[in-house]
């Protein structure tokens, strides 16, 4: 029993630096945003604009990175040793709702896949201004709403491993 509350512990630790690289992703879009909004209300040609653009996509496409590595790995964790300790422990309506709450792994992990494509897609010198922009809000609304779905997951786990940690120190 106390392998499976180590485990719910690192998991819930895994969760919050999750949350904090989501945070750092939401950043680098809004410098994104404001930089947009900013390349608008001036000339078109400013000395530094491209090279903001640049440092942007890079710090962006970083930080995706980080995220898809550290997503990979937590849901791993998730799909093989947490499932086997909800069978065990949490009965067959914790393992259930787990068993649905992974099924949303793929989608997220596509989700992370596709805006790092997109990135590296708008890194791509020879866009036409209007290009550029219409992907990169277009990215950024994508990146947003996988950021949300993103926390909403992380929000149901924390809930179910609250629960099964629950009964297991009732028990």
């Amino acid at each position: 029993m106390k392998e499976v509350l180590a485990l719910i512990d690192k998991i819930i630790e895994e969760h919050k630096q999750i949350t904090q690289e989501a945070r750092t992703v939401e950043q680098v879009v809004s410098d994104l945003e404001a930089g947009l909004k900013l390349g608008r209300a001036k000339e078109d040609f400013l000395p530094g604009r491209l090279d903001d653009q640049r440092r942007y996509l890079q710090n962006l496409q970083e930080s995706l990175e980080t995220i898809s590595q550290g997503l990979q790995v937590h849901f791993e964790r998730e799909e093989k040793g947490l499932l086997a300790a909800f069978e065990r422990h949490g009965g067959q309506m914790l393992a259930s709702a787990l068993r649905i709450l992974l099924l949303e792994h793929q989608e997220l992990k596509n989700r992370i896949a596709k805006s790092r494509k997109d990135v590296a897609e708008l890194a791509v010198e020879g866009l036409s201004r209007e290009v550029w922009e219409g992907r990169a809000w277009g990215m950024r609304t994508y990146i947003n709403h996988t950021l949300k779905l993103l926390g909403a997951h992380a929000q149901s786990e924390h809930e179910l491993l609250l629960t099964l940690r629950s009964a297991l120190e009732k028990a």
